[in-house]
């Protein structure tokens, strides 16, 4: 079954308040236009089109940069440079990809908390011919604000009462809301599209007006109800992101948690929906994994602890910890407070500690950076010691420059080591010292003014004061 997905995303979003398109806006980390798209790919759909208009550019940009390989091939962007309703912008898409056979399904591009299961359930209801077109339905618990359906005694829809028209007894008894997504047969679609008028008081195209005309045309129509109400929930403010944020994370963390990984306070983690844990991991509060986080088995996440696209090996410990794009192996503790930046990996058993930050650096087996230091651009062996305060002068105002660091090295607190520099294997720097110069294998490198001693030199200076 070839289905077509076809993507609202040309709203400009006023009550968003923000300028930049509102199916940019992020829920966990990641756009909602991309949780939509995610989804009907899940959903096996053969193709995407994404209608863009307001912040056309940035939404385009957004996904170009977001869906590469096969995902990529399957998704297209439409534009509807005059945004004249949703009718319109369906016509628009169909003229400029030429579909015209096959379930088409019409979702919002802010709806994000669809699942793969509901949308391919949803199209399945247009592909046997029996209807022509279906609703996504629900019932939330709150129902105020959604158009009703009002079914007539052969279960198809007789009509679609927006709140504002419903009289007080259809509002108390027409419990059944649409989610604002449609299903329609291809052809159907494709050939009575251009019936829709815009005789209305906004002079828009609108997208329920084909249900009536595919229903004076003699073709059946159905509704698809949501088991899970939550599947057809959108945004129009900053109040509902927040909301189906929550959402998005108590439905995220149940996953996790019947999976295996603790959560010391499940309401006070956010993991992003491509990040994976490892069962017998425990996720302390204030913990975020954005991207495509992973985290093996056995390991202590935070507290107050953020990873963005990062590796994280098993029996490690992470807390007040934040990475970004960093590799850590097995057995490996961090924090509190340390920051590993871009093209940081840390070998099995090593140990970053307190107010530590390392950048483009491998930190070897076993090795150790316990306190206040900051490694950048260096090549680390195992079982090496860097004393606290120490810092690889990587920088000289134009370019940056490498540091190695051989095995079982000790490097002595408050060193400096001035890149490009190598250091030895079972090499020591004394504590103090700016090291500027190679240092051989099992060499001391000593660099230090000599110490005098001014006997008496307080009471002296007192007397001057």
């Amino acid at each position: 079954m070839d289905v077509t997905a076809i993507i609202m995303a040309a709203g400009e979003g006023t009550r968003m308040k923000s300028n930049h398109a509102k199916v940019s806006h992020k829920i966990l980390g990641k756009p909602m236009i991309c949780w939509v798209t995610d989804a009907a790919l899940a959903a096996g759909v053969s193709r995407v089109v994404v209608v863009i208009g307001s912040h056309a550019d940035e939404v385009r940009a957004l996904l170009d940069t977001t869906y590469t390989g096969d995902d990529a091939s399957r998704i297209e962007c439409v534009e509807q440079t005059e945004r004249l309703g949703t009718a319109h912008a369906v016509r628009v898409a169909l003229e400029a990809t030429g579909i015209d056979e096959g379930p088409v399904v019409v979702l919002n591009g802010d709806l994000p908390l669809i699942q793969a299961d509901t949308i391919r359930t949803f199209a399945a209801t247009v592909a046997d011919g029996s209807h022509a077109a279906a609703v996504l339905t629900m019932t939330p618990p709150d129902p105020f604000g959604y158009g009703r359906i009002e079914l007539d005694e052969s279960g198809s829809i007789a009509r679609i009462i927006e709140q504002k028209d419903c009289t007080p007894e259809q509002a108390a008894t027409l419990l059944e809301c649409n989610a604002g997504c449609y299903a329609f047969d291809g052809a159907l679609l494709a050939a009575h599209i251009g019936d829709v008028t815009n005789d209305n008081a906004q002079g828009e195209y609108y997208l329920p007006d084909m249900l009536e005309i595919l229903k004076a045309a003699g073709h059946a129509n159905t509704i698809y109800h949501c088991e899970d109400y939550r599947d057809g929930l959108g945004v129009n403010s900053r109040a509902q992101l927040a909301e189906l944020t929550a959402i998005a994370r108590d439905r995220i963390n149940a996953r996790l948690m019947a999976e295996g990984v603790t959560f010391i306070d499940p309401a006070q983690a956010w993991i992003g929906p491509d990040a994976t844990i490892g069962r017998d991991t425990v996720v302390w509060p204030q913990t975020h994994l954005i991207g495509h986080s992973t985290v093996g088995e056995d390991c202590q996440l935070g507290p107050n602890t953020r990873l963005t696209d990062t590796r994280v090996g098993d029996g490690c410990s992470l807390d007040e910890t934040v990475a970004i794009e960093a590799v850590v192996d097995n057995g490996v503790t961090c924090g509190p407070r340390c920051y590993l930046r871009p093209g940081t990996h840390l070998l099995d058993g090593a140990h970053v500690g307190t107010h530590v930050e390392i950048k483009k650096s491998t930190i070897g087996e076993g090795s150790k950076v316990p306190h206040l230091s900051y490694i950048g651009d260096t090549q680390m062996g195992a079982g090496v010691n860097i004393g606290a305060g120490s810092i690889t002068c990587n920088y000289d105002g134009k370019n940056k420059h490498a540091t190695t660091i051989g095995d079982r090295t000790f490097i002595g607190s408050d060193t400096m080591m001035v890149a490009p520099v190598n250091i030895g294997s079972d090499a020591i720097t004394g504590a103090g010292g700016t090291i500027t110069k190679d240092v051989p294998d099992g060499a001391l490198a000593l660099e230090r003014c000599e110490q005098r001693i001014i006997e008496g030199y307080t009471e002296r200076r007192r007397a001057r004061l």
